[in-house]
């Protein structure tokens, strides 16, 4: 197995409210140095959390949201942040809640995930919620996100949707589908 290089230093090169960016002096066991800069977290303390709301057996709860990385609308699962004091499944529990307008009696951790471990720090833990009932939170959305749902019987128009494209929300989709439902 491989040994892990060394990180001679770390330095931070930009901070914006939701990340910085770092530069990782590192030496590798063959003596090659290189220099690579990530986007990491605020904080190390701070994950994020993406939910899997199952209405049945057979539907999936997806928001549509503006995506300003794309400067469109998007189809994806509930997500945010874990804030400061919450748990996974508390804080898993409030963004179903802010975004979707529902709760959940039961949430089962699936993976956590990173979308481009070569340039980012940060992970998304991905949770199936069940036993939905309605309920809503104020949350920090500039506008009112519409809750679509999907059945996953048609699961092949899902993935070939013009607005599912996020990358997080195909991986808990994979999961659901093969593992969690035993596809």
């Amino acid at each position: 197995m491989a040994t892990k290089p060394v990180i001679n230093s770390k330095k931070e090169l930009f901070a914006s409210r939701l990340f910085k960016v770092e530069a990782l002096d590192l030496t590798f066991s063959n003596g090659n140095t290189r220099t690579y800069e990530r986007i990491a977290p605020k904080s190390d303390g701070h994950t994020a959390v993406l939910i899997v709301p199952m209405l049945d057996d057979d539907t999936i709860l997806l928001i549509k949201e503006y995506s300003s990385g794309v400067e469109d609308y998007t189809l994806g699962f509930p997500k945010g942040a874990i804030d400061q004091g919450e748990d996974l499944y508390q804080a898993a529990d409030r963004e179903l809640m802010e975004e979707a307008g529902f709760s959940a009696k039961h949430y089962t951790y699936l993976k956590d995930v990173y979308l481009s471990p070569n340039y980012m720090k940060q992970h998304i833990s991905l949770v199936v919620a069940e036993g939905l009932s309605v309920k809503t939170a104020q949350g920090d959305e500039p506008e009112d996100l519409e809750v679509v749902p999907w059945k996953l019987s048609d699961i092949d128009a899902l993935i070939t949707h013009p607005q599912f494209i996020e990358c997080r929300s195909f991986a808990a989709l994979l999961f659901v589908w093969k593992k969690w439902l035993g596809k």
